[in-house]
Formats: C-alpha cells, structure tokens, sequence
C-alpha cells in the first residue's frame, strides 16, 4: 500500500520508499453468484475480523460454510419483489443450504449477506503475492541496492491473469503467488506494467495453480455512498482479510507510484500495508483495486477504477506490451476571473481554460498557440475552473477526458482565439517528460570517461538525496527536473553526476552535478550521442562545456588509458551501460553482466 503525503513533497517522497500494500474492496449492489439482492437494503457497518452474536464472521467461516452447502452455484434468479425475504431468494438452494442461510440470515442485514457473498466469490480469486526486489543505486549507477522482500495482493482476471499494482512487484527479481487456503507457492512472471497508473498483469505457468481459481469480471464506476468490501492480504496476520465501508469521493488523484494524475474512488474502508493489488467488488464484480492511503488520516484509502483498468488492459492486449495514458502537452490556467475573461474577448456565456504553455514534443504545438482558449474537449464544454460534468451533478478535471483516450487517436477542441472559435484536430498520444519521474524495472544509465561518470538525469537521482530531496538535493538540477520540456524527440537532460579521483582528472573534482551542454563544440542531445561524440577519435583533446560556463579538457589517448585503470580501482564491469553499446556488442555485454 502506498500512502499519500499532505503536500506533493510528500508524495513524491513515497516514491523511494519501501511501499506498503492493500487489499481489495466490495461494493454491495447486486448480489453473488446468480442471487438476486432484495431491494430494501440497509448497509450496517460491519467487521469482518470481527464476531456477529455467536456467528463468526472471518473469512475462515465464509470457506466452511461454501464447503458444505451448494448455495454459491445455484441458478440465476430474478430480482426479488420488495417484501420478498431473504429465505426467498435463496429457495432455489438445495435443503442443506438453505437451513444453513436460514440459521445465518436472521443475523445479518441484506447488505451485509451481499458483501458476504461477493466474499465467497473472491476467496478463489484472490492471491497473496511475494516479491524479491531490488532498486538500482542512482549514485553507482553500475550495481544495484540490496534486495528486499515484499508482499502484495493480486486476484485473477479472464485469460488466466492476475491483476496487481505496479508497485507490488516494481524494480522484481522473484515473483511467487499462493492462492487461498493452499500452503503452496508458485512462480509467477510479470506480463505487463503500467507504472503511471500503478498496475501490473502476471501469469502463472503452473497449470495446478489455476485448479479451483476463478476468474473476476469487472463492473462500473460505483456511485457515492455504495457500500465496498476490500479483500487482500494486510500486514498483522498471513491469511486473507476483509474490511467493509463506503465510496466517498470519485475524481482524479495524484498517484502516488507513478506520480500521475488519473481517476481514482476513495473509500472509507481501511486500506493497510499489504492490501494492495486486491480487488474491490460490487455485487459479482470487480469495481477498482486497492493501492493506496491518505498519509496523517483515517480510513481514507483509495482504489483505481474499472476505467482506468479497463484502458490498461485493452492497451496491453492491443500492443502486446503497456501503450501509456495519453496527454494534449498543455499547461492550463482556469478563466474564472472577470478581467481575464474580458481581456481575452470571452463572451458572457462562454467558459474555458487558457492555454499557458504548450510541450513542443506533442501535436498541439502543431496548431495551437499560447493564450488560447480552449473551449470544449470533444464536444463536452470546459467549465472556466477546467472541470467537465461527470454523472449525477459530479464534475472531473476535462484531464480525465484526455486520458481516456487511446494512443494516437483524435480529438476534437474547440478554441476561441482572438475573439473568434476555431475547431481543431489534435492526435493524443503518451508524452515522456525532459527528467523522467520514475525509472523502475530497467537499469540507470551511465558512461565512464576518465573517470568523469556521465548519467542522464532522473528524479530517482534526486531522491537517493534523503527523503527531503527537494531542499538537499543540488537546487538548479532540482528546479530544471520539475520544470524544463524537451525540445528535441529522444532528448535527455546530461549531467556530469561525479568524478572518479585519478591524476588524469584532478582538479575537476569541484565540477560534478552540472549539466554538460557541449562535447567539442556540439551540443549533447543524449548519453548515447554523448558517448559518441568523445569516441569520435578525430582530435587530439575532448572538451565538455557544462552549465555555468565551465569546461573541462582532456587528451584522448591519455584519458582512454585512465578509464581502465580507474574501472579496475573501482572495481566497475564496464564503462557505460548495455543501452549505450552497439548492436553488435550488446549480446555479449548483456552476457557478462548476467554472469
């Protein structure tokens, strides 16, 4: 489970720390397993770790009461008349169950015997999930931290899948998944990851695994107030749990792993460490999956959208691998003051944002211009705070709108410009940031010249600073990370990270943590086109120009023979990663390093 913090430091704080994992959540709306729900419903607060009179109500209970009755395969029933009971619906059970929900039904509400179905239904599909990490180290880009070990929760989807959080097995070496009520462990591989919104599909090669396991369909979006259940595998305990509450709240939400902006359902269910991955069930189906907390609050927890899944799952299916969440590469600025809306020619009715920067990677710098107003997404009209309507009296940052949309399809805005409405076509598709926010299940990059280690700069960087990396880490790199757009397709922010002490480079010790600009007069686009550039061998020094107009010189063949001398002191494999090597070099680099 991740936690989110009360200002965005916090948050991205959270993004070096060892994560904390939740469980699934249940919305009471219809019932289990063919059942049909009566409509009169009452929603009793309920503790499932908890006793009901002389009845208990654990998930150990759920699991004897399944094994001896038949009631969970009975047929499809149409919904019960209002004055209709609960005995009544269940008539269709053999005798056997139906004296066992009898004993039991008097004792729970209907809402609580439909949050105790959808239960049943989910201990065949819920998982415990081990993981076996370990981060890179940013600061020796070359090796890795030590391992750790983790647990999460996942439950399986049509296609023999189990659905997780990325945050559950980010930065893996080893996957296992045990299912309930089995003392056996499984190997599980990773399919698919989508950092951004924090999910992950594994599968299971064992076909002994998937005897007994049944699959979870998903549902809708719930509405406020819909009672849920969360079923996951929670710290202070090593079988499955349940915890039972509400929605509160349907809107965009930092996420806290990928240190995106998507939609997300808060829930007043307690969502602990552990929890995360599991699934969050309305009535027979899966309504969002549990992976995250409000850090400093209580019972404030949150869980992804059926949406949201629905957009990486179809991604991953359509393209074999995660596609990524779309973006138009504008920063916006609400319209709500009057002066602004007068000074931009806004009529009395009209209501919209104004564009205030544009990502020059992305389409929109092709036909819009800064100062412009845009109007309507898709024909849906932007209000002046930037909001559109979301079902019953709701509304949602249009954000929501854009990520929603697939991977190079069109969308259609309308912008007033100058005082007269245009409509343009704008083809959305994933936009990569200058200074990467996370960099999770590949290795850093680096190249080694004279000891002068070359890395291009990443936020993960910048966290191995402290948890207050914000205020200890270098300030102008810090302030360029947050802020600088790439100008270039394939451009990366170079820094010269540290410098190896050696005689060949002695005096440049003072020079590290600046940005390199030049390499012999051209300006750096990557560490690949860097490292070719000081390779280039056609002169008899290299010369780096970095920030704040220092330059560093050295001899070519003097500072080629330091390097092996300072990798053997040091230790270091080889001067620079495998994604810097030629194609021709890469399989047998890729081959020692493995050894």
């Amino acid at each position: 489970m991740l936690r989110i913090g009360s200002t965005l430091r916090a948050s991205r704080r959270l993004l070096n720390r060892q994560f904390h994992f939740q469980c699934p959540v249940v919305v009471g709306d219809s019932a289990i397993a063919g059942i049909a729900p009566v409509r009169h419903r009452r929603f009793i607060p309920f503790n499932y770790s908890s006793s009901f009179g002389n009845i208990s109500a654990s998930a150990s209970f759920f699991s004897t009461l399944s094994s001896n009755s038949s009631i969970f395969n009975a047929p499809n029933t149409e919904r019960a008349e209002e004055n209709d009971s609960v005995e009544s619906n269940l008539s269709v059970a053999g005798d056997a169950a139906l004296s066992e929900v009898e004993r039991v039904a008097p004792r729970l509400s209907d809402g609580i015997l439909d949050a105790y179905l959808a239960i049943e239904l989910a201990l065949d599909s819920v998982v415990k999930i081990f993981t076996v990490s370990s981060s890179p180290n940013y600061f020796l880009p070359w090796q890795n931290k030590s391992q750790r070990e983790t647990t999460g929760s996942g439950f399986v989807i049509p296609g023999k899948r189990i659905l997780t959080n990325a945050h559950v097995v980010a930065d893996h070496t080893f996957v296992l998944v045990r299912k309930h009520g089995s003392p056996t462990k499984y190997r599980a591989t990773v399919q698919a990851v989508g950092h951004e919104c924090d999910l992950a599909i594994l599968v299971v090669e064992s076909e002994e695994f998937w005897e007994g396991m049944n699959s979870l369909e998903l549902g809708d979006v719930p509405f406020l107030q819909e009672a849920v259940s969360v079923v996951g595998y929670p710290q202070g305990g090593d079988n499955i749990s349940v915890t039972k509450g509400v929605v509160s709240r349907v809107e965009p939400t930092q996420y806290v792993h990928g240190a995106s902006q998507l939609l997300a359902i808060q829930i007043d269910a307690a969502i602990n460490p552990g929890n995360s991955g599991g699934p969050a069930i309305m009535g027979d189906k899966v309504a969002g999956v549990a992976f995250q907390n409000l850090s400093g609050a209580e019972n404030i927890g949150y869980i992804i959208p059926v949406p949201v899944i629905k957009h990486f799952i179809a991604g991953v299916e359509e393209r074999g691998e995660y596609a990524g969440f779309c973006s138009l590469g504008l920063s916006c600025q609400p319209t709500e003051n009057a002066q602004i809306r007068e000074y931009f020619q806004m009529q009395s009715k009209m209501t919209g944002v104004l564009v205030s920067r544009i990502n020059p990677l992305s389409d929109a710098s092709r036909v819009l211009k800064k100062d412009d107003i845009i109007l309507s997404f898709d024909g849906v009209p932007i209000a002046s705070d930037g909001t559109v309507p979301f079902r019953n009296r709701e509304r949602i940052s249009f954000d929501h709108l854009v990520s929603m949309k697939k991977p190079n399809e069109t969308a259609e805005l309308k912008v007033l410009r100058n005082g007269e409405a245009h409509d343009f076509k704008i083809t959305l598709h994933p936009l990569q940031p200058l200074v990467p926010v996370h960099q999770f299940d590949k290795l850093p990059s680096y190249f080694i010249f004279a000891g002068l280690v070359f890395i291009p700069l990443t936020q993960p960087f910048l966290h191995e600073y402290g948890e207050e990396w914000y205020n200890t880490s270098p300030r102008r790199l810090c302030e360029r990370a947050l802020r600088e757009l790439p100008k270039k397709p394939g451009e990366q922010f170079i820094i010269l990270s540290q410098v190896l002490m050696d005689d060949i480079n002695a005096g440049y010790e003072r020079l590290a943590e600046l940005q390199v600009k030049k390499v012999n007069g051209v300006e750096v686009l990557n560490l690949k086109h860097l490292r070719q550039l000081v390779e280039d061998g056609n002169q008899k020094n290299v010369r780096f120009d970095l920030d704040d107009e220092r330059v560093i010189v050295l001899n070519y063949e003097s500072a080629r023979i330091a390097t092996s001398r300072i990798l053997k002191r040091h230790r270091i494999p080889h001067a620079m990663s495998i994604d810097l090597t030629d194609e021709q070099n890469a399989a047998e680099l890729q081959s020692a390093c493995s050894t």
